[in-house]
């Protein structure tokens, strides 16, 4: 079987008005930015991975401009819902062959896994009994296949403690199912706004920038950092190993507002 390769962007906070910007920037502007880089620096993805917040006020106008965005870069896209994000809203527009919500793909050797960790109207994560048994019953149904899960809340500290009061708060619980099956290779998150890459025993865990404004690592209170925004690319071999490896914008941010005590 072959390798597979995957595009994984995150965090847009694409706001409802096209000119509109957010923390003195156009997230818009860095978006499109950052999927242009990824297409024109890799000749092929097997699919493209938003992983949460696609939008900071989610209405309709702005998901169908990234809905519009998406496809124009034919390849597949699953769309993960953020804490900022209206899923029913999502599963609504995102709703094509090629741009769309599901919950799992399987491809190849591997089978990609999707849970929803949002809280209604809380910035921090939480997973269902219902998300912790689709998982667990997507390792049981699927035993020849590695797994990926990905997820928009982190499930590992980051040492920055403002952020870690919003990580998944029963992580415990999504780790005592991923002990169980030893195929579940990795999990990659968004939310963070910075790099993570870790393991758990076996497990690698993963954590992106955004495609806008990121945040300073091992922060104890909120801090933006102006490093540039960027993607991941994440490759899995049809025999359990990754490769992942985060690129940036070469242009910094212009006119993000650092001093910002919070949004």
């Amino acid at each position: 079987m072959a390798d597979l390769s995957i595009l994984q962007i995150t965090d847009l906070h694409i706001l409802p008005e096209l000119d509109e910007t957010f923390l003195g920037i156009n997230t818009e502007y860095y978006f499109s930015a950052v999927l242009d880089l990824a297409l024109a620096e890799n000749p092929h993805f097997d699919f493209i991975l938003l992983t949460g917040d696609l939008t900071q006020d989610p209405c309709a106008a702005s998901y169908r401009r990234i809905l519009d965005r998406l496809a124009a870069a034919n390849t597949p896209c699953i769309c993960l819902p953020g804490n900022h994000d209206d899923y029913e809203l999502m599963q609504q527009i995102f709703n094509t062959d090629q741009v769309n919500c599901r919950k799992q793909l399987l491809l190849g050797n591997w089978q990609l896994i999707c849970l929803n960790s949002q809280i209604p109207g809380s910035p921090g994560g939480r997973l269902s009994k219902q998300e912790l048994r689709f998982l667990e019953d997507c390792l049981i149904n699927n035993p020849d296949h590695h797994a990926l899960i990905a997820v928009h809340h982190h499930c590992l500290a980051t040492n920055s403690a403002w952020m870690d009061t919003m990580m998944i708060e029963n992580s415990r619980d999504l780790w005592a199912i991923i002990a169980h099956y030893p195929q579940a290779k990795a999990v990659t998150t968004g939310h963070i706004h910075q790099i993570m890459d870790s393991t758990v025993g076996a497990v690698r865990v993963l954590g992106s920038p955004s495609t806008c404004f990121q945040f300073k690592p091992e922060s104890h209170n909120f801090s933006l950092d102006a490093t540039a925004p960027g993607y991941r690319r994440i490759n899995l071999s049809a025999e359990g190993r990754i490769e992942s490896a985060v690129t940036r914008l070469s242009e910094p941010l212009s006119g993000l507002q650092l001093d910002t005590p919070g949004y």
